[in-house]
């Protein structure tokens, strides 16, 4: 290793004092933040809430303080054709209902993990990381599909929010503080060398347990519903004696099974056309695994562009932590100058982002609209979940080049692969626990 030494603090003394950009950017800083300073309004300007291809979508949701943007975002898509068909003019979805059981089931996968991994010392790669993943609150689209279908959807006004549903945190450690004490109980029995039936006998016990906590935090899930509603020309309705698994199937029948999760990720080792899988990444045991097919951009782009033409919105995750204006609702690269204000060198290819720890996936949403600009879109409209307060009442603008670099998934109908959907049937690639395609949406 070379050390610093003081000559170079002087000569690096000398040009910083000597650098005008340098001495104006001091001031600037010394009272605003970084993205403020470095915003570029001229960038802003051109990003309007106008779009040639807009799909009418209902008022936005809120997930509050939670992470379940990805349940949010895929009952936000679920409840557009719900309410086409009914002629609603507002109608949620139950996110509750189905974060509850990923909550459950996913406390279930965790134990089965701990008891896959036994043998194994806590100070290796895997363990570790099941510790510290534990059950929080994102997740990703066939994540969702898993819980939906095992357990059905139920409208929001059957099975609405709770604080604690809303608000996350606590819930979340003291749930994964229960488990780490459980992990700890049936790594020993698996180390005294106790029985099959007996590890799994404790393992309900365990899990009994998780269940009647989640069930005073959330209230215990309905099993059975009455479907009422008001249409647009306020006519009451009501549907009887649906269950949440009958509920699903009348109303989104084979939609689960007709989409794929396809992904832009252009690193070395994820060729394009090729399936991929993460290990250890679930929710439901014994459920379909997550699977992901990889497209080049321009394939990427186009299967959203056609389903959005044909009036399907379409679920997203994307990487909303750079180059976001969260009041105005924009994320665009274009909006902020950043090399300029700090004199570093900031600019990353999106493989090298991925390989580098930079960037992944953190946030599902849902794309409503795109302004196609001689074919090429320069603009994309954004349904969020984080309320009607912020952007154009709760929905959001980013340009091209962010969607570009900052886009990696998107849950897409077989029909608008063409014929990419080929190949999302073929057997996927196991990815490890700690692959940035396996990070979850929160």
């Amino acid at each position: 290793m070379h050390s610093v030494t003081d000559a170079q603090l002087s000569a690096w003394s000398q040009a910083y004092r000597q650098s005008p950009e340098r001495q104006l950017a001091t001031l600037a800083l010394s009272k605003a933040s970084l993205a403020d300073v470095a915003f570029v309004s001229r960038g802003a300007y051109a990003l309007r809430h106008k779009f040639s291809i807009d799909i009418e979508t209902m008022e936005a949701t809120n997930q509050k303080s939670s992470g379940r943007c990805w349940l949010f975002a895929a009952t936000n898509v679920l409840r557009e054709r719900i309410a086409k068909e009914k002629k609603l003019k507002k109608f949620e979805l139950s996110q509750s209902y189905l974060a509850f059981w990923d909550k459950f089931e996913r406390a279930n996968y965790f134990l089965e993990s701990i008891l896959e991994t036994a043998g194994l010392p806590t100070d290796d790669r895997t363990v570790m990381h099941i510790l510290a993943t534990g059950v929080h609150d994102g997740g990703q689209w066939d994540m969702f599909a898993n819980i939906v279908r095992k357990y059905g959807i139920v409208p929001k006004d059957v099975y609405d929010e709770t604080y604690q549903s809303s608000n996350t945190r606590y819930m979340n450690a003291t749930l994964n503080r229960s488990l780490k004490v459980c992990a700890v109980k049936l790594r020993g029995m698996v180390a005294s060398g106790a029985s099959e039936e007996e590890i799994q006998s404790e393992k309900s016990a365990m899990l009994s347990k998780v269940y009647a906590f989640l069930c005073s935090c959330y209230g215990e899930p309905p099993k059975g519903f009455d479907f009422e509603y008001v249409d647009e020309d306020d006519v009451y309705h009501i549907e009887k004696g649906y269950t949440p698994l009958t509920f699903s199937e009348q109303y989104v029948g084979s939609l689960l099974e007709e989409t794929v999760s396809v992904i832009h990720a252009p690193t070395a080792d994820k060729p394009f056309h090729k399936t991929f899988t993460i290990r250890l990444l679930g929710n439901v045991a014994g459920g379909r695994d997550v699977k992901h097919l990889n497209l080049t951009l321009p394939e990427f782009k186009a299967a959203i562009i056609r389903q959005l033409e044909a009036g399907k919105v379409v679920w997203f995750g994307s990487d909303v932590g750079h180059f976001g204006e969260r009041e105005a609702g924009l994320w665009d690269d274009g909006c902020f100058d950043f090399e300029l204000l700090t004199g570093l060198d900031l600019s990353i290819s999106k493989a090298d982002a991925l390989d580098y720890g930079l960037s992944a996936m953190n946030h599902a949403m849902v794309i409503t609209g795109v302004n196609p600009d001689e074919g090429k879109p320069n603009r994309w409209k954004i349904e969020n979940s984080w309320g009607d307060k912020n952007g154009e009442k709760g929905y959001y603008i980013c340009s091209d080049s962010w969607f570009d670099q900052y886009v990696y998934q998107a849950a897409v109908e077989r029909e608008y692969l063409g014929d990419l959907a080929v190949f999302a049937d073929e057997e996927p690639i196991v990815l490890e626990p700690w692959d940035p395609m396996g990070t979850l949406a929160e």
